[in-house]
């Protein structure tokens, strides 16, 4: 029988960043540099895959540094950023620490300690939990930033001094939706300040814009990601909220369930910025097993981004 034809519309940009391709890159080199295990607090990115391939190179992943026995083996913080008590504490312990935090992040930190500083009370607009929210809360003393989600929470915001007030945000966010709270900020308290360049980063707003430029076009949007991927999950929200019918978050191609897939025509598919390529082929491939498949590339704009590995990687040679 012959197999009903399919368009698959390839949004770009998709897949990984240039903080993702970095912590990714210094977990590598430096496996490279000073050889297995090198020890990763939480995963370096928000993907099963890649932490899998990683684990198997010879990284060793765990929650706390308490986790982690004495010696000289590195220790890697991860792409989302950590609280300064963290490398405070490997410091104290002698752990040899190096930072894949994303340098969009530490731009963050940098921001929030800098407004802090200047006597502001600070906003933060994240996710409660995130680990990214974590780490940024975890650089000011505790009560110095108040974290706000919605449009609700900032209307309901009550602050000491409105005279005195900024906020920062969470780098992965649905750009339209953090829009609307800053806009509501911005009108109870004209006098707050912002980040001179926004904080949501480049990777988060590409991905967004080109799924917003499909939607109308697809039956269904599947994102790559995992369910712990805030930039992922968002990607679904813009789908749907962007005329697409139907919007999923799949890990791989064993998560796609065929009851629910026929009669297709033209589907999305994108990916999170910390989901590879490879998981992206894996899926176009599936759908070929059951469509006559068209994959039709739609590149909303070119990323050209990169970022220098840490000194203590570049200046270092791996042993012969």
């Amino acid at each position: 029988m012959r197999k009903p034809p399919l368009t698959i519309l390839l949004a770009g940009p998709r897949g990984f960043c240039a903080g993702v391709v970095r912590a990714i890159d210094i977990v590598e080199r430096a496996l490279a540099l000073y050889g297995p295990p090198v020890y990763v607090r939480h995963e370096i990115v928000h993907n099963r895959f890649v932490v899998d391939d990683l684990r198997a190179k010879g990284a060793i992943f765990v929650d706390e540094l308490d986790e982690i026995p004495p010696g000289d083996h590195p220790v890697v913080f991860s792409a989302h950023g950590v609280p300064k008590s963290v490398p405070q504490e490997a410091t104290a312990r002698k752990l040899f620490h190096i930072d894949a935090t994303c340098p969009l992040v530490t731009k963050v930190h940098m921001e929030a300690q800098r407004h802090y500083d200047e006597g502001l009370d600070i906003i933060l607009i994240g996710h409660r939990d995130h680990p990214e929210v974590i780490g940024t809360m975890g650089q000011l003393p505790e009560g110095a930033i108040t974290l706000i989600e919605t449009v609700e929470d900032a209307e309901a915001l009550s602050v000491r001094d409105p005279e005195k007030l900024a906020y920062v945000t969470q780098t992965t966010l649905s750009v339209d939706d953090t829009r609307d709270v800053i806009a509501v900020l911005q009108r109870r308290f004209p006098a707050i300040r912002g980040p001179f360049k926004e904080d949501i980063c480049y990777a988060t707003t590409n991905r967004q814009d080109a799924v917003k430029s499909i939607a109308p076009r697809i039956d269904l949007l599947l994102v790559v990601g995992a369910p712990n991927s805030s930039n992922s999950k968002r990607l679904v929200e813009v789908g749907e909220k962007s005329g697409c019918p139907r919007a999923l978050l799949v890990q791989r191609a064993s998560d796609l369930d065929w009851t629910s897939l026929q009669g297709l025509r033209t589907i999305g598919l994108t990916a999170g910025a910390s989901a590879p390529e490879i998981l992206v082929n894996e899926i176009i491939d599936a759908f070929r097993e059951h469509y006559e498949v068209t994959a039709e590339k739609v590149t909303l704009r070119e990323e050209n981004v990169s970022f220098k590995l840490p000194r203590e990687l570049r200046e270092s040679q791996p042993a012969a």
